[in-house]
């Protein structure tokens, strides 16, 4: 593989800094990408790619060759990460990146140190019997929907490239081979710990802990125990984090532990999908089949998850490991409320609260409740409640998004009641209220149609309609009005998949 590992032209301004790759090599595996027979550069990030310090000139010109492995940067120092990971609840010790490869990492304009990683890049020696190949639709899937998430303003992995690798991939028929280039703070996750704790490797543990302390939480290491701080900051985040899912209507689909990142950095797009009409019991999801990652289960899971990485990082806690139990135990038991107060705080703002009040929750759930019995679109909703803010002709419209309209009189009657006792004129409540109910998603058939247009007839041009619009997702955009709709019957997606 000597080819692969030719170097690119200088001018293209990958200034890596590599520091996951000097930390101990058991951490990971050196792996090169693959090379593929003829990559074509579907998709290039070029807003992202100035903020990370890139050339974009220069990626346009060798772009294809770049991401899709066939030409490894100067300065990258590709590998595979090592972790583990609790796969629906069943503990698995090595999993690691089976078809994802780092290239190394680089300090953005904003000073930030960030990962860019090739997913689709070739088998690693964690793929096991996978191919270590992806196939176009997820690599669309996970550009469109990362894309959606930062636009929404939610912690997520970034979107840098795409490529079509000229080579089928076989899954139930011969797809069409592609990579993706994804960006984050980091890939460091949950399992990253579990790995390193199911060998006993606690010297392995402590050196991971402060790499991240020094890379994401550079403020704890004065605390007076920064470990236990890092296990606070880390459930914090993630309460915020999936807070923010439940205010969208976004359900992850496989929120495995090493689905879970220490950066509090949405990632792996993979069974993922947003809510259409109201259901807190809502999958979507083909591999789960028994509903463990379902909407309203998210937060539970979270704090499951965050429970395994308290066990992980016992050992740095506390020398006893009674007392390091009973810390960590406070932190896991604290972050049911952490969660509560970040989601309740996002629902007073959806519904146009600024103070809060003691019967608020009841108001926001009985809303929940109604929007489930009426069969309420999630997103479609909230939009119109922020119309009817400043509007009381937009009533109409409001309660038609209900299958009995006449149903919403009485909790409209309690909300403009509560309105009168929070201070805030019309016009500002409902532009704060569109800020954060957005109009436009990523409606599951519109992802659908745009990965069929492209698998089946090399059209991107839904995948590009569909990236434009969800740029600007807080946005009326009246000539894509259309993309606001919910789904008609025959539209509605019922399943998601894994793309590996």
């Amino acid at each position: 593989m000597t080819s692969a590992l030719q170097k690119n032209q200088p001018d293209t301004a990958f200034s890596f800094d590599n520091s996951y790759a000097r930390l101990p090599q058991r951490f990971f595996a050196i792996q090169v990408p693959t090379q593929v027979a003829e990559p074509w550069l579907i998709k290039l990030n070029e807003p992202l790619a100035e903020e990370l310090g890139l050339d974009v000139e220069a990626l346009r010109r060798d772009g294809a060759a770049i991401f899709s492995g066939n030409l490894v940067p100067d300065g990258a120092e590709p590998l595979a990460m090592a972790y583990a990971g609790h796969q629906f609840g069943q503990f698995v010790p090595l999993l690691g990146d089976g078809r994802a490869i780092l290239l190394g990492e680089v300090i953005d304009r904003n000073g930030r140190r960030r990962d860019i990683q090739l997913k689709g890049a070739g088998q690693t020696p964690f793929s096991r019997r996978g191919d270590g190949r992806a196939a176009l639709g997820p690599v669309l899937r996970e550009y469109i929907i990362s894309e959606a998430m930062f636009a929404l303003g939610i912690p997520a992995t970034r979107a840098l490239a795409a490529v079509l690798t000229g080579e089928g991939v076989r899954r139930e028929e011969i797809l069409p081979g592609a990579i993706f280039t994804r960006v984050a703070a980091s890939h460091i996750r949950v399992g990253t710990f579990q790995y390193l704790a199911a060998g006993g490797d606690e010297d392995g543990i402590k050196a991971l802990a402060d790499h991240v302390i020094e890379r994401h939480y550079p403020e704890l290491k004065t605390a007076e125990n920064p470990y236990l701080a890092l296990y606070e900051a880390v459930c914090d985040r993630q309460a915020a984090l999936i807070a923010r899912w439940l205010q969208v209507g976004f359900i992850h689909g496989v929120m495995n532990t090493d689905n879970m990142t220490i950066s509090g950095e949405t990632i792996d797009f993979g069974p993922c999908a947003f809510m259409d009409a109201y259901d807190p019991m809502m999958v979507f999801s083909s591999i789960d089949q028994h509903g463990r990652y379902a909407y309203a289960n998210q937060p539970g899971i979270g704090q499951w998850n965050l429970a395994r990485l308290g066990e992980a990082l016992l050992p740095l806690i506390d020398a006893d490991r009674d007392k390091a139990i009973e810390h960590a135990n406070a932190i896991i038991k604290a972050y049911g409320e952490r969660f509560h107060a970040h989601w309740l705080q996002g629902m007073r703002g959806k519904i146009g609260l600024i103070s809060a009040e003691d019967g608020d929750l009841e108001l926001i759930q009985s809303l929940l409740a109604l929007m489930q019995a009426q069969g309420a679109d999630f997103t479609l909703m909230f939009r119109r409640l922020s119309a009817l803010a400043d509007d009381p002709e937009a009533e109409t419209e409001f309660a038609s998004t209900f299958r009995e309209p006449t149903a919403t009189a009485e909790w409209l009657a309690h909300w403009r009641e509560r309105l009168l006792r929070d201070p805030q004129a019309p016009t500002e409540r409902a532009a704060a209220m569109r800020h954060v109910n957005p109009a436009f998603i990523p409606r599951n058939h519109r992802v659908e149609q745009a990965i069929e247009a492209a698998v089946e007839d090399g059209d991107f041009s839904l995948f590009e309609a569909l990236l434009a619009v969800l740029s600007h997702p807080y946005d009326e955009q009246p000539a894509f009005a259309a993309y606001m709709d919910p789904p008609k019957p025959e539209e509605r997606v019922l399943q998601t998949f894994c793309g590996t």
